[in-house]
């Protein structure tokens, strides 16, 4: 009889043989048996199986076990958690994962999984703001609570997580140009946008804004030149000459929660960049304004109809026309219609949990507003 060892061995061989990328991820993850556990289970950095666990599994089955916790472990679904609620999130990250077992020839995910088909294509942090503002919880089946934090205190500090995120992107790559050299193109739908979070994360939207606005001269003549002998350059913020146009889509998509958390980020901007030159519409298939954001006795929400982003880059260009000093700023789920060519000004669109997803935007650097 094959031993509970033996099976998680043949189970890593058969990754390697079948789906090369996971065999090749599966070399970075160190797994073992745990008798007081009655599934499985991740802290990031091994697996525990149930041993008895392990005998109630058919080939398949286990090997999508091992494949959804070894995805767990690679996506960082520990050290994303944060302060978030750790069930919640637990059934957010377990969507995603099942999400993509689920599309992957030659598994089988056992237990009656937890998969929602609408959500399971997006980030988890995304999936998690959906699940809150839903309200009634999926069950978490059959797996049940299998991200455990390590309680090693020194696993747990900062250092050791930055070493952690260090291990998983190195072993992401490495298993994608395994997976290539041995012929898989076709990964799971979405594995390829999650490993793009993961090896090169995107910053959050006011970090990308900060980009927008700050301009790094060719030249020396915007630097402190006491520091520059020293290899130290100190960026401008010119804020004063740059205008920035926002637009906040009021259409009949957008709940009244997610139009006062757009107003609220407004006037963060206007708090983190005082000097700039800011204009505030409103759009559904119509625009109106243009507002000043400053006003608070203008900040209500026009709109409730369709959604069409044509009227707000059409405004733009009939007044800015090709000037590349104004940054646009669209605040929306990014379902409407889109224009026909994308606009001479730097786009940065900010878009709500659940929204459009970024390969789907024509033109501009979409940010997800969590």
């Amino acid at each position: 009889m094959i031993s509970s060892e033996d099976k998680l061995s043949l189970c890593v061989l058969r990754l390697r043989k079948h789906t090369p990328f996971f065999g090749a991820l599966a070399l970075f993850l160190k797994y073992r048996l745990d008798s007081s556990i009655t599934t499985a289970h991740t802290d990031g950095r091994e697996v525990c199986f149930s041993p008895e666990f392990i005998e109630s599994l058919s080939e398949k089955q286990l090997d999508s076990v091992m494949v959804h916790e070894l995805l767990h472990a690679a996506l960082l679904h520990i050290q994303r958690c944060g302060s978030r609620d750790p069930h919640i999130w637990n059934i957010a990250a377990d969507i995603v994962v099942n999400g993509m077992i689920r599309q992957q020839p030659g598994l089988q995910l056992p237990l009656s999984p937890c998969i929602d088909h609408q959500l399971e294509n997006y980030e988890v942090e995304e999936v998690y703001e959906i699940l809150l503002s839903q309200g009634q919880l999926p069950d978490i089946g059959g797996l049940g609570e299998d991200l455990i934090p390590s309680k090693n205190e020194y696993e747990t500090n900062i250092e050791s997580s930055r070493e952690l995120e260090s291990h998983w992107k190195h072993a992401l790559q490495q298993a994608a140009t395994i997976a290539r050299s041995q012929g898989q193109e076709i990964f799971p739908k979405g594995l390829l946008r999650h490993i793009e979070g993961i090896v090169n994360p995107q910053l959050d939207w006011r970090s990308l804004l900060w980009r927008f606005l700050v301009r790094t001269p060719v030249d020396f003549s915007g630097f402190d030149h006491r520091y520059v002998g020293r290899g130290i350059y100190l960026e401008a913020l010119e804020g004063e000459s740059v205008s920035v146009r926002i637009a906040i889509d009021t259409s009949g998509s957008i709940c009244s929660s997610e139009l006062e958390c757009f107003i609220a980020e407004v006037r963060e901007i206007l708090r983190l960049y005082p000097n700039i030159d800011a204009e505030l519409y409103y759009a559904d298939t119509n625009l109106y304004g243009p507002y000043d954001p400053h006003d608070e006795e203008l900040m209500t929400p026009v709109g409730g109809g369709g959604t069409s982003f044509k009227p707000f880059f059409e405004k733009v260009e009939e007044e800015c026309g090709s000037s590349s000093s104004t940054v646009l700023i669209y605040l929306t789920d990014g379902y409407g219609a889109f224009p026909d060519s994308p606009p001479d000004q730097s786009v940065l669109w900010v878009v709500i949990p659940g929204g459009l997803h970024e390969e789907d935007f024509p033109f501009g650097t979409v940010t997800r507003l969590l």
